[in-house]
């Protein structure tokens, strides 16, 4: 054989062999990924529908934008623990805002402190001159804080910041002039920079909390800022965190309007914290609303910092959002081992106009239908008493879909209960003499982790006098997400039993209850490996 035909079959043999290989390190690489979602995925109390780090602490959604086909979410880490520590941003992406990879730490603490909550901006035009016209940076905006200034109780240790990316929010180098917003005032609590694109003025607006009001500054070039006004309720002396501002059209009309989200830290409707909103006007300098209107984004216990994706494309044109689903009241005892936390299920906003005011309205995003699996139709019911919800579903990981007909309700109060064989039990209550829904987990697990975790029964207004209420559910291992009226109403909470619950049933007291279009859809994990 000449020696050109015995390089020739060399050359085969080692191409057919390094195939083998690269099958075989295909093969072993998804039983990997395989063992990953079986096992670090499915301890108790795992979240299997919403993201949650494989280890260790997280709070806050930071830094979301939209680029290349991808939704970025930071978020608060510390993965030396799973209690809060020293913070760093998380990173996670995905393509669809249902299944979420997690890539490696974007943020790290440094000489000025560690890095506390902010955001992120698409510099397409390059205003900032940290990239070029051909590779615009992505600018994250975030809080430096000082724990030796903060143990010499200096009052300013918490100061504005900028990073850079250049690769599309993966790699990220600190800008040389930080702090590009000091402060001055020595404001103890000044934290949590929130950047949007003001189309009017041409305009960065940075909008940040300082202790019980918002201060908002503007930047042509997002490094070099200037004080523009601030925005708070005279009397109301709570810790405000996390805003938010963008612009909305009001559904069904030509009408704009602007929405500013702020969290509050304690003394909530449900006590602890929640995320409330303001709506009114901004004219690229100062905030304007009738400041009694503040209002609830979500009335349970465990929706907190909720902000909105930045950069989310114009033929799109959603607002798309995402929260915190604990309270600092309980979050770092809360009975899981290898990680704590989870974020709520994305969700869209829409601003609603009534005759008297406006409201938030926050639904699901689209994409999580695409979890649906098996359905159980079960059409109309009519409960007097209670009756088990029986079907091809996992109590634990379902998606419950129902109207009430309230005109032939005679019931002074109706509901849905989750439990399991252990006696424990979540219980979603309405009652029409009260004018509202309460939401019952005090009896979820035996073992009272604790005391704030189990001391309220929580509710939230309810109006009774239209012809028909309809819910949808949405239960995972250990949260349920309710929306009532196409999002009119939301209430987050979180619970976690010593065994999943295993039964959904239907209850009914004094008179009757007419449920229809009862639908129970079965979930697929976001963790089951992709192909």
């Amino acid at each position: 054989m000449k020696q050109s035909n015995i390089f020739k079959v060399f050359t085969v043999i080692t191409i057919v062999f390094i195939s083998f290989l690269g099958c075989q390190n295909k093969q072993q690489k998804k039983q990997s990924v395989d063992s990953i979602a079986k096992n670090l995925y499915q301890e108790p109390h795992r979240s299997q529908l919403h993201f949650s780090p494989q280890a260790n602490w997280m709070n806050d959604p930071n830094g979301m934008f939209y680029d290349k086909g991808k939704y970025h979410l930071f978020y608060q880490y510390y993965p030396d623990s799973t209690v809060w520590g020293p913070m760093h941003w998380g990173h996670a992406e995905s393509k669809d805002l249902v299944h979420w990879k997690e890539l490696p730490i974007a943020l790290y603490p440094d000489s000025l402190g560690c890095i506390f909550s902010g955001s992120a901006v698409v510099d397409t035009y390059n205003t900032s001159k940290l990239g070029t016209a051909e590779n615009p940076p992505i600018i994250a905006a975030f809080t430096h804080h000082d724990f030796v200034g903060e143990k010499a109780k200096t009052n300013d240790f918490q100061k504005q910041s900028i990073a850079y990316s250049l690769d599309g929010g993966y790699e990220w180098q600190k800008y040389s002039g930080n702090p590009v917003i000091p402060n001055k005032e020595k404001i103890k609590d000044f934290r949590d920079p929130k950047v949007v694109w003001h189309e009017a003025s041409q305009k960065w607006i940075l909008v940040l909390a300082a202790y019980d009001r918002v201060k908002f500054y503007a930047s042509a070039n997002l490094t070099d800022w200037e004080f523009l006004s601030d925005f708070g309720i005279e009397g109301d002396h709570r810790l405000w965190e996390c805003p938010d501002l963008f612009q909305m059209k009001v559904a069904d009309s030509n009408e704009y309007k602007w929405v500013l989200l702020v969290s509050i830290q304690k003394n909530a409707p449900n006590d602890g914290t929640a995320t409330s909103y303001f709506v009114g006007e901004f004219d690229g300098i100062k905030f304007n609303s009738e400041v009694e209107s503040q209002k609830w984004l979500d009335w349970g216990t465990d929706n907190y910092a909720f902000v909105t994706w930045n950069n989310v494309p114009k033929d799109d044109g959603r607002v798309l959002g995402i929260g915190w689903m604990s309270n600092w009241q309980y979050a770092q005892i809360v009975p899981t081992v290898n990680w704590r936390s989870t974020m709520t299920l994305p969700r869209e906003l829409t601003l609603v106009k009534s005759a008297s005011n406006y409201a938030l309205h926050s639904t699901l995003v689209r994409e999580f239908e695409q979890l649906r699996n098996t359905t159980t139709a079960l059409g109309q019911m009519t409960i007097t008493q209670e009756k088990l919800i029986e079907g091809s579903f996992t109590a634990s990981q379902a998606e419950v879909d129902l109207s009430v007909d309230l005109q032939q309700t005679t019931a002074s109060a109706f509901g849905i209960k989750l439990q399991n064989e252990l006696g424990e039990k979540l219980v979603i209550k309405f009652d029409k003499k009260e004018g509202q829904m309460f939401v019952d987990r005090t009896n979820s697990r035996k073992d009272k982790f604790s005391d704030e975790f189990f001391k309220n029964v929580h509710a939230a207004p309810i109006d009774f006098n239209k012809e028909k209420m309809n819910m949808r559910l949405i239960i995972d291992a250990a949260s349920i997400e309710i929306f009532i009226n196409e999002g009119a109403l939301s209430f987050t909470s979180i619970f976690f039993p010593s065994e999943k619950f295993s039964a959904i049933s239907l209850f009914a007291d004094s008179g009757v209850c007419n449920f229809s279009n009862l639908e129970v859809h079965h979930l697929n994990s976001i963790w089951e490996v992709q192909e």
